[in-house]
């Protein structure tokens, strides 16, 4: 669905997690990061939301596209292959975006883990499942993202390969959840363990 004005999004405060309202660009059918530019974003459903303030959260630019303020973004069940365009396009769309806290990029295409995701130091909450991600060393790239405490990666091959869940608290020992499933003691004893058969070799791919 194309703009046909401006939208603007409201700032949501959870009771829990004290994030504003998601900006959703879910089930659109986009194929090319350019296109959400063109899009209209959904409306997020309000969950734990006591309070909605009546004032737009927008800032407009002088072209009168609107940025709007949230630290969380939906892009998920689209058709995305590659995302080496998200710092340009987030930057378009987002009005803050060292400040995003969540990304949801599950049920695309994406066979790699781009470092672009790198440039978003304060995401704490990663989604990529359903996507066709099929190598562990992918998961590796995420390990300078230190405030990152759930991430999500089943639905894709790499989540039948053996030490799936071992290699990736070991190299992301900050998680707290994975696959939405909680990190536990014998989790974590595991992965230990996991690094400690795989040797000089694991040492040497964590450099």
């Amino acid at each position: 669905m194309s703009k046909k004005g401006k939208t603007v999004a409201h700032s949501v405060v959870d009771a829990s997690s004290k994030s504003a309202t998601p900006l959703s660009y879910s089930f659109r059918g986009v194929k090319h990061m350019k296109e959400f530019t063109e899009e209209e974003p959904r409306t997020a459903p309000l969950v734990r939301s006591p309070k909605l303030s009546e004032e737009p959260q927008t800032t407009d630019e002088p072209d009168g596209t609107p940025k709007y303020r949230t630290n969380a973004l939906r892009l998920n069940n689209n058709f995305l292959s590659n995302i080496k365009d998200f710092p340009e396009i987030v930057r378009q769309l987002v009005y803050e975006p060292s400040a995003l806290s969540w990304i949801d990029l599950s049920f695309n295409s994406l066979a790699t883990i781009d470092e672009v995701l790198l440039e978003y130091p304060n995401v704490i909450v990663l989604y990529l499942h359903g996507n066709n991600i099929d190598k562990l060393s992918e998961v590796n790239k995420l390990a300078k993202l230190d405030k990152l405490k759930s991430l999500t990666l089943h639905g894709n091959p790499v989540e039948s390969l053996k030490g799936y869940r071992e290699h990736v608290l070991t190299f992301l020992p900050q998680l707290q959840k994975f696959d939405f499933s909680g990190v536990t003691k014998s989790d974590r004893q595991r992965a230990t363990t996991y690094q400690e058969q795989c040797g000089s070799k694991m040492g040497a791919k964590k450099k």
